[in-house]
């Protein structure tokens, strides 16, 4: 064999050698390139990963600020208040949350996490000062509530009390005008005739024909609790057939009874004085009178206070 097949067989060999360690350079540095690309895309994926758990805690964070505040809210309109800063809070946070919401679909920012926990960290604040702020209301309202119905039993007690001297007063009242009710005693009726003479019969009893006027006179008497002033009596001359004379020519008019109006035949006015007063009243019928049965009733302060009968034959 010559000498430069030798040495061509060595070049061979030399050369065979150099490729295959270029090739495996090669493949070595392909299975480093590709290890790096897989470390990176696990390492993006990790960042994304994180990111999405941070939007979706976010999320949540914003929810149960959202739910607290509207919890606020109704405390307070339990409590019969309104408070407009907690609706504009409410607000805010629904907007933030539409906000949030939309970063599902697009990239969230190391800058927009900060925003968003900031202002999540603000409206913490606020709600834990707006705690404080309900809890003082409900103790000052439980406070205003036992007073209230401290003030009530109060209120009560008076208005019973007062219902009661109420009734007392009335009670007296009813017992002083009972009490003060004048009273007409021994009553005697008289006849006058046209000559104005007077007759008088201890029987009552008088003939029709020679009648003109009715005289009927009686005494007061003593009343210690009736008022010293100006009264009225009222005299009813009631006809046999029930009805009583009345004649608005000869004085007649009525007068209220128990809330009703009677008609009277004639009246007189004058001063009681508690002297057992001596008074008649005097009736001119201008007229025949018929015969039989007649009554005389007398009425003051809304009282019967005499009565007696009489007969014309």
């Amino acid at each position: 064999m010559s000498p430069n097949t030798s040495e061509q067989r060595g070049n061979r060999k030399l050369l065979i050698g150099g490729l295959l360690v270029i090739l495996i350079s090669i493949n070595g540095i392909l299975l480093y390139m590709n290890y790096q690309k897989k470390e990176k895309t696990e390492e993006q994926a990790e960042v994304i990963r994180v990111k999405n758990n941070e939007l979706e805690n976010q999320i949540k964070v914003y929810e149960a600020l959202k739910a607290d505040f509207e919890r606020q809210s109704q405390e307070l309109q339990a409590m019969g208040l309104e408070n407009d800063s907690l609706e504009a809070k409410i607000a805010a946070i629904t907007a933030d949350l539409g906000e949030l919401r939309g970063f599902r679909t697009k990239s969230f920012s190391l800058a927009d996490q900060r925003r968003f926990q900031d202002r999540a960290n603000a409206f913490e604040q606020q709600l834990k000062q707006k705690d404080k702020e309900i809890v003082k209301l409900k103790e000052d309202n439980e406070v205003l509530f036992t007073e209230n119905t401290s003030l009530k039993t109060t209120q009560n007690k008076l208005s019973d009390s007062l219902t009661t001297m109420k009734t007392t007063n009335q009670d007296l009242s009813a017992k002083v005008k009972v009490a003060s009710r004048l009273e007409a005693q021994n009553l005697v009726v008289n006849v006058i005739n046209g000559r104005g003479k007077e007759k008088e019969d201890n029987d009552n009893e008088f003939r029709a024909k020679r009648v003109d006027k009715i005289r009927v006179a009686f005494k007061l008497a003593k009343n210690e609790v009736a008022q010293k002033e100006p009264k009225t009596i009222y005299m009813r001359l009631i006809e046999p057939d029930g009805a009583a004379l009345y004649n608005l020519s000869t004085g007649s008019g009525s007068f209220e009874i128990d809330g009703e109006n009677m008609y009277y035949t004639t009246k007189r006015d004058f001063v009681f004085d508690n002297t057992q007063q001596q008074l008649s009243m005097v009736y001119d019928k201008d007229a025949d009178y018929k015969k039989g049965q007649h009554t005389i009733e007398l009425y003051a302060e809304g009282y019967l206070i005499g009565r007696t009968t009489f007969v014309l034959k």
